[in-house]
């Protein structure tokens, strides 16, 4: 069993304390940093003040993001299932002949 850590992190300018299982500290320390370079990065681009509102755009593109790796992996699931389907044919083709 994971030893808990009781840990603080700081996104947009508040702190949060955590209690979190050791092996997700340093998962959680990166997503904080790379939700905080966002934050940043919309704040200059947007010239976006209200922070619900740079929560809100952050919130959409890693959703975005995460939905886009798994329609990415569907495709290439589906993509190879049919590049199995077409070699078992022709396997069994060689091997009928």
């Amino acid at each position: 069993m994971s030893e808990k850590l009781k840990i603080k992190l700081s996104i947009a300018n508040r702190v949060y304390p955590l209690t979190i299982d050791s092996s997700q500290e340093e998962g959680l320390r990166k997503a904080a940093q790379k939700i905080d370079a966002m934050i940043k990065q919309f704040e200059q681009s947007y010239s976006v003040r209200d922070k619900q509102d740079v929560l809100a755009m952050c919130a959409l593109q890693f959703a975005s993001q995460t939905e886009q790796k798994e329609i990415d992996k569907d495709n290439l699931s589906e993509e190879v299932e049919h590049k199995l389907i077409a070699m078992n044919q022709l396997l069994k083709e060689c091997l009928s002949s």
